[in-house]
Parts: structure tokens; C-alpha cells; sequence
């Protein structure tokens, strides 16, 4: 019997599954026993519902913390798409389809980086990394039109993890807008 070649997993993302709007939480519990029950820990890596603490003003003054869905009627799963995950997922109770997927057996469409990235960070759920830098220092861009030209910062924002540096081009100073991972301190 001749040996059959395996291919490589695909690489774990992140999918947006509909759920019936206030079935979240039972979903999300739903799929995680599911998930250890058919032992797929191996392709099914984190079950999240996207949440923000909200102060409100209540009648008397006074502030309450309340927890608001970002996203109702939808949770986020990271894993690795084979016939077993998305059948494990697709059929947990409560789970009336993956966001991205036509239907009739088609394999839903992952969010792109950019996408839940943002997402992750709102609910709390990621670090938005840190730069060492300051407005005045020198910088290398390495990557982009900009990339090998040094410049200088002329303003952070932590919260997008952006920098806009000042390079020269044609003389001038212009302004590029640059994520934190497409510059070095010089």
C-alpha cells in the first residue's frame, strides 16, 4: 500500500460565528465542552465573546458598571478549519452559522489580522504592544515605500499602535503613518 503524503495544517485564525442574539454565553459553554468531549484542543483554541465594561448613570446619580456585548448575536473562535472543527462548531446548539460562508458544505472566510486585532485589543482581551520611542527621536523604517529611510517621530498613538514619522522626500519632511512593528530606534 503506497504511504499517503500528509499536508501541513493550515495556520490557526480567527472565525465570527452567528449565534441566536442572547444565546452568547450557552454557545460559548456549549463549545467548550464540546470541544473537550471530542478532544479537538488540538484545532479549536480559544471560544471568545467580545465585552466592555460600560459606566452608566443610574437614576439616583450614582455610576454602575455594566457589561456590554460588543458584538451581539456573534462569538469569535480561534482554530485550524478541517472537516472535524467545522463540523464540531457548526453543529454545537445555539450555532446557526459561521459569518463568511455561503453555505452548502463552503468553508467560512477567517478574519484578517487587521480585523480582529482591534477587536481583541476593545474587549481587553489583548496587549497592544509598546514602542520605547518618543516624538523627536530618530527612527529606521523597515518596511513599506518607506523602508531603509530614517526620519523622526512626530507623534504615537498607543491606542492604534501607530506612529507617524516625519521622513524626508523631495526635500521636505512628510508625514508616514507607520504600525509600531515597521520601525526601529536608529
Amino acid at each position: 500500500m503506497p504511504e499517503q503524503a500528509t499536508q501541513p495544517l493550515p495556520e490557526k485564525r480567527w472565525y465570527v460565528v452567528q449565534t441566536y442574539s442572547g444565546l452568547e454565553n450557552s454557545v460559548k459553554i456549549n463549545l467548550e465542552r464540546r470541544i473537550q468531549s471530542m478532544q479537538m484542543e488540538d484545532l479549536i483554541f480559544e471560544v471568545v465573546i467580545p465585552e466592555e465594561v460600560r459606566l452608566e448613570k443610574k437614576n439616583d446619580g450614582t455610576l454602575k458598571e455594566k457589561t456590554v456585548k460588543l458584538y451581539p448575536g456573534y462569538v469569535f473562535i480561534e482554530l485550524i478549519v478541517t472537516d472535524d472543527s467545522w463540523f464540531v462548531v457548526r453543529n454545537t446548539p445555539g450555532v446557526t452559522g459561521f459569518l463568511g460562508s455561503s453555505g452548502g458544505g463552503t468553508k467560512p472566510i477567517p478574519l484578517p489580522p487587521d480585523e480582529i486585532n482591534p477587536i481583541l485589543k476593545r474587549a481587553g482581551l489583548m496587549q497592544a504592544p509598546k514602542i520605547n520611542v518618543k516624538k523627536g527621536d530618530r527612527v529606521r523604517v523597515t518596511a513599506g515605500p518607506f523602508a531603509n529611510q530614517v526620519g523622526v517621530v512626530d507623534s504615537i498613538d498607543e491606542e492604534k499602535a501607530e506612529v507617524t514619522v516625519l521622513v524626508e522626500m523631495f526635500g521636505r519632511p512628510t508625514p508616514a503613518e507607520l504600525s509600531f512593528d515597521e520601525i526601529e530606534i536608529n
